[in-house]
């Protein structure tokens, strides 16, 4: 899958690029300990930093960045950004804009006194021809003081302007500063063509081999990493 970024010339030499999702990962996930004590079982258990599913899926596809610090105070957004001129003039040049919250009305989002945000691309994004660009809040990164609202978009046919990530502020408590390069949105193509389902029983050779694995599963830990989990390649860039 060839995904390309495209930005206004001006941009091309100061703008943050959007990273492979596994270069990005949160500090607290490396210093967060492989196992901790379970009053439950009465000892100690894996934590989700041996979960390979869980670190894989929050290291799966690419970031966009945000361009620049976001000072928040008081729920006011403010930045200080000096941007060269652009040679496309419907360009943005502030990192955010707002909704209303009138325009989640009925959704589970929705409250009068809570921000909808709308994070501003810098970045056209290009996707292989019968793909679309899904893209959602970075996996399990609950830390975040908002929460991005899912997309899907046809950005095979829709690429000549920058996405608009619209996400709910969550925590109006929040004060400080969110740096350049917070994970604004986690992003992956997928194939637009609809999924065929089959069901069927297990067979006595499906049902041997699950009750099988089930026992290896349970006899010690890293069996699915060992045996199961598939080698992830790195992204190149051009």
């Amino acid at each position: 899958m060839r995904i390309v970024f495209r930005c206004d010339p001006a941009l091309y030499d100061v703008l943050p690029r959007p990273v492979p999702a596994r270069s990005a990962l949160p500090d607290w996930l490396r210093r967060m300990p492989a196992a901790a004590f379970s009053g439950t079982h009465g000892q100690e258990v894996r934590t989700v930093k041996q979960c390979p599913p869980f670190v894989d899926a929050m290291a799966y596809g690419f970031i966009m960045p945000l361009p620049c610090d976001v000072a928040v105070r008081d729920g006011r957004f403010s930045w200080s950004w000096d941007l060269p001129p652009l040679s496309v003039e419907a360009h943005p040049r502030s990192p955010l804009s707002f909704h209303v919250p009138a325009q989640v009305t009925g959704t589970p989002f929705h409250a009068a006194e809570r921000a909808i945000v709308k994070f501003n691309s810098f970045w056209t994004i290009e996707v292989e021809p019968g793909y679309a660009l899904f893209a959602t809040h970075p996996v399990n990164r609950a830390d975040l003081p908002f929460r991005l609202l899912t997309g899907l978009v046809d950005a095979d046919r829709f690429n000549q302007v920058g996405i608009l990530f619209p996400a709910v502020w969550v925590d109006p408590g929040f004060a400080g500063v969110l740096p350049a390069g917070t994970p604004v949105a986690q992003c992956f193509a997928v194939a637009r063509e609809a999924p065929q389902l089959a069901f069927a029983p297990l067979s006595d050779e499906e049902r041997r081999r699950y009750d099988t694995t089930a026992a290896a599963l349970l006899s010690k830990p890293g069996v699915y990493r060992r045996r199961y989990r598939a080698r992830r390649p790195r992204s190149s860039a051009e």
